[in-house]
């Protein structure tokens, strides 16, 4: 395929007039529409075979990367159903959302074990989000800030429980997320860094805790903000903690998380490569209002929100994808440009599949999203197959 008079999100991170060639899923080469080529390039129209797209008057940007979301569709990643697992990789692909890494919940190890063994046997088909990691949000947490997850699960950080688990996933596990005020955290984060991100979640620690936790080896912190102390100038938290080390952030701009001024602080103040936009959508996501679950737990959903049945003031997740998401974030008064990094590159980068997955450059997956002036949809081409 030849995508033809886009402005390119290149890998230098701003637009570009660019023409693209696609060789089956991978990208093989960018230049400029005025560039000279070889014979078989400058007169592509003549070429047998090659699928000519013109996309003048649109942009195009990277497919984006999630890797934090629970399900779609009526579809939960932990509900351990191969079929449901597609459905959502097929609902995330049509929005733009073309690498995934679903996040599981708090659940027994037997329960995990299922969900491992689903997400390993995965295969995307064509017009499928590729599955590329696994994030654990659950069970080290804090019964302090356990947020919508099930309390039945909690339990302390076990190394050896996460190796077992890793081995079903088959090497899936790119992030797990813990308390580091819980028994045993900082030795676990020891045993674990060079294996698998460590990320700060659902948890009460105090600022000096949460730097032990970074100087041994976390890096992540996840959705900034929410199931964490906030700022304080006595006790300033894990969030004071994360701005200090350079730490990556998750951010969920979906409008009811978070107010817009702490997201346009946290692009403020936090590194333009560390930034990370996640969803955190659940099953009712590109459904209508009503009640469904998370985690086991019932959920209602009215509008925006979705809030845990019992607890209506807990949020149990969000119901907008990442790519509503980096729309809201542009809205929001974050720049484009750094919008889309946060929601491509940034979080690639993170979960280590920045080499094929986040940039539309030379060698990279064929994952292009072409937008109009206002960020609607247009084309979606997925691992060099027009799918939208």
């Amino acid at each position: 395929m030849i995508i033809k008079g886009a402005s390119v999100y290149t890998k230098e991170h701003r637009f570009e007039k660019k023409n693209i060639i696609t060789d089956g899923i991978m990208i093989s080469a960018l230049y400029a529409p005025d560039e000279v080529r070889s014979n078989t390039e400058s007169n592509e129209e003549s070429v047998e075979g090659i699928d000519i797209l013109d996309a003048t008057g649109l942009y195009a940007i990277p497919g984006l990367v999630d890797i934090h979301f629970h399900g779609a569709m009526g579809h939960d990643f932990c509900d351990v159903d191969p079929d449901g697992l597609k459905e959502i990789a097929r609902y995330e692909a049509k929005r733009g959302i073309l690498a995934i890494c679903p996040a599981t919940m708090t659940y027994s190890e037997d329960i995990l074990s299922g969900i491992m063994e689903n997400a390993a046997s995965f295969t995307a088909d064509e017009d499928m989000a590729e599955l590329v990691g696994i994030n654990m949000e659950g069970p080290f947490i804090s019964p302090e800030k356990i947020g919508a997850q099930n309390p039945k699960y909690l339990m302390k950080p076990d190394a050896s429980m996460f190796r077992r688990l890793q081995v079903k996933a088959n090497g899936l596990i790119k992030l797990v997320d813990i308390a580091p005020e819980l028994e045993g955290s900082i030795d676990f984060i020891k045993a674990l860094s060079d294996d698998v991100k460590i990320s700060i979640a659902h948890t009460a620690c105090d600022y000096d805790t949460a730097i032990d936790a970074f100087n041994n080896g976390a890096g992540h912190v996840t959705h900034l903000f929410n199931a964490m102390p906030g700022l304080n100038h006595r006790d300033p938290g894990p969030i004071r903690a994360a701005m200090e080390k350079d730490a990556e952030v998750e951010i969920i701009a979906d409008g009811v998380h978070i107010h817009p001024a702490m997201v346009r602080m946290a692009f403020e103040t936090f590194s333009e490569d560390k930034v990370i936009l996640i969803a955190d959508s659940m099953e009712a996501t590109g459904l209508p209002d009503g009640e469904y679950q998370l985690g086991g737990q019932k959920v209602s959903v009215c509008g925006k929100k979705a809030v845990l049945s019992e607890h209506p003031d807990t949020i149990a997740g969000s119901v907008s994808n990442l790519f509503d998401c980096m729309k809201t974030a542009i809205h929001m008064g974050i720049k484009k440009e750094l919008a889309i990094r946060a929601a491509s590159e940034n979080p690639a980068k993170a979960i280590g599949v920045s080499d094929r997955f986040g940039k539309i450059s030379e060698g990279y997956m064929a994952n292009i999203v072409l937008v109009d002036g206002n960020f609607e949809i247009k084309y979606v081409i997925n691992r060099g197959m027009l799918i939208k």
